[in-house]
């Protein structure tokens, strides 16, 4: 007997009970972007590896570790299975020129894939909600972003995800930054650990991201960029807090926070809990107002987030999603009643419900157990008295109600009615 042969490591199925919690999340998802006026927009899972090279940078993790990168054997084009959402987005943006009318707000979703390895919220294959704002300038947008995750926080009945805001300035601020902040880790060559030497004339701001618990005081020691902000940048980041105060958003400024990806300027925000262990990130996004320029567009404001659909699942798990059953089960015995059986279906379908055949034969008892199984409200009855009166029976599974003989166009009324 063949070896049975095995998923891949980090890529998971969803399994029908969990897909109705997927189904419920999206069906969420798409309301709520519908609500601020976004269009969605599908981008290809690959994407030539220029593209996130260029966008997020040679020296970050995801380019030098993780991604899934391969040679196209018919034109020898080195090709890659996205990582994130940003930079496809932008690339399809520019491409089809979708903002020669004006500014864009669009949302995306989909899986993303990065090797890392497999723990409990970070997976191989993994999905996200993205959401980006094009052409917009002004810190309008950012609080506009900020509030759109609370509000759905709210609508998913999620408590615990608290607000992290810092803002990374202009590259001419992080340039001067950066130079206090080299000088600052080279003094400590030596109590920094070998990713952190490693980046540290390369991508110096990323040493402040160290998960490492030995780093934590020498990173709470070093320079910080709040002093050396830029005045728009800054000023853009206190109206923005005072949009988040007025609305009554609690948020905590974290100075230390810089993001992973190298497109991100000005404003950064990230939501985390404490509830996923060391994976506490379930959204997190800010400004990359140089990005559509560096893809190959002109200079272009833009911002925008991304979740991780699979961490928000995971705290939804105590939280009741409704299970999708069918209104009916159509059970039949007899060779005219199941004859029949597939067009009564249909008819009911017409009607709006939805129904499950009874396939595979058995006896009525049978048939019923598999009725009761099903969680369907109504079991719908075809025997052969039932097909020489024209007429169907309705028995409800869920409640004490007599067994009632009707019309097909009755039994739908009265199966739509309760």
């Amino acid at each position: 007997m063949a070896k049975t042969v095995q998923g891949i490591r980090g890529m998971n199925d969803v399994l029908p009970a969990e897909a109705q919690r997927w189904a419920f999340f999206e069906d969420v998802i798409a309301r709520w972007v519908r609500a601020y006026g976004y269009g969605e927009i599908r981008m290809p899972i690959l994407e030539r590896t220029e593209l996130f090279v260029r966008s997020i940078g040679e020296v970050t993790d995801i380019v030098e570790k993780e991604m899934y990168t391969f040679t196209d054997e018919l034109n020898g084009e080195q090709l890659t299975l996205r990582p994130e959402g940003t930079a496809s987005c932008v690339r399809a943006v520019i491409e089809h020129n979708l903002l020669y009318p004006g500014p864009q707000r669009l949302w995306y979703r989909g899986p993303m894939f990065r090797h890392e390895r497999p723990q409990k919220g970070r997976y191989r294959q993994f999905h996200q909600v993205g959401v980006e704002a094009l052409g917009f300038a002004g810190p309008d947008i950012d609080a506009e972003h900020v509030l759109m995750c609370a509000r759905l926080w709210r609508e998913l009945g999620l408590d615990g995800i608290r607000l992290e805001l810092n803002s990374l300035g202009s590259a001419e601020a992080r340039s001067r930054y950066r130079s206090k902040l080299v000088a600052y880790l080279e003094k400590h060559a030596s109590d920094l650990d070998e990713d952190s030497r490693r980046r540290m004339h390369s991508n110096p701001l990323r040493v402040l991201d160290s998960k490492n618990p030995a780093l934590q005081p020498l990173i709470e020691a070093a320079p910080r960029l709040a002093d050396d902000l830029d005045e728009v940048s800054a000023s853009a980041f206190a109206h923005l807090q005072t949009s988040l105060r007025d609305a009554g958003i609690d948020f905590l400024v974290n100075p230390r926070l810089v993001r992973g990806l190298d497109y991100y300027n000005g404003t950064v925000f990230e939501w985390v809990t404490d509830q996923l262990g060391a994976q506490g990130t379930v959204c997190a996004g800010g400004r990359y107002d140089g990005l559509v320029e560096q893809v190959g567009g002109k200079p272009t404001p833009a911002c925008g987030f991304a979740m991780g659909v699979e961490r928000l699942l995971a705290l939804m798990v105590d939280e009741a999603v409704a299970a999708v059953v069918p209104d009916a089960y159509v059970v039949h015995q007899g060779d005219a009643a199941s004859r029949l059986a597939e067009q009564v279906a249909e008819r009911m379908r017409d009607a709006g419900l939805s129904v499950v055949l009874h396939c595979g034969g058995g006896s009525f008892k049978s048939q019923m157990k598999k009725a009761d199984a099903s969680g369907a409200r109504f079991a719908v009855i075809l025997g052969d008295d039932e097909v020489q009166a024209g007429q169907v029976s309705v028995k409800a599974m869920r409640e004490a109600k007599p067994q009632l003989r009707v019309s097909l166009a009755d039994a739908n009324e009265l199966i739509k009615t309760r």
